[in-house]
């Protein structure tokens, strides 16, 4: 069981692609994750047009997704969470799913934070207790 964190990056796209090919050779599953860093008590909260453009936007990426891995055979399945976005992946990824690998793309959306790796794969790859493959 193979997990990807996806946020519609060029990198998330890459690491998606990998995780497929990984898949292919293995049999395994795919599960795509997409964590939208946000506090639960957000000034956002209740500010329809938000929110609505923002889940038109995950079931985009979460479709677009699922699309390109049952062309390649594989079974994809899909979680979003909210919250700290690096918290959330290493907890679902070591959590009751039990998933034996990560693979995530070295850089999201906020590519300016790091020069080398993003702060979100950076904290995946120190804290994950299972193998993490960084998709350039």
């Amino acid at each position: 069981k193979i997990l990807v964190p996806l946020d519609g990056s060029k990198n998330s796209q890459r690491g998606l692609e990998m995780a497929i090919s990984l898949a292919r050779q293995c049999g395994a599953t795919l599960t795509g994750v997409f964590s939208i860093n946000a506090p639960p008590h957000s000034e956002f909260r209740g500010v329809g047009s938000v929110e609505k453009s923002l889940n038109r936007e995950v079931k985009k990426i979460m479709e677009e997704s699922k699309t390109l891995a049952a062309k390649n055979g594989i079974v994809f399945k899909e979680k979003m969470m909210q919250g700290d976005i690096g918290y959330n992946i290493v907890k679902l990824a070591q959590g009751k799913e039990n998933f034996d690998m990560i693979v995530i793309g070295s850089r999201g959306r906020s590519s300016a934070k790091e020069l080398f790796f993003g702060s979100v794969s950076n904290y995946v790859i120190h804290t994950a207790k299972i193998p993490v493959l960084i998709v350039k």
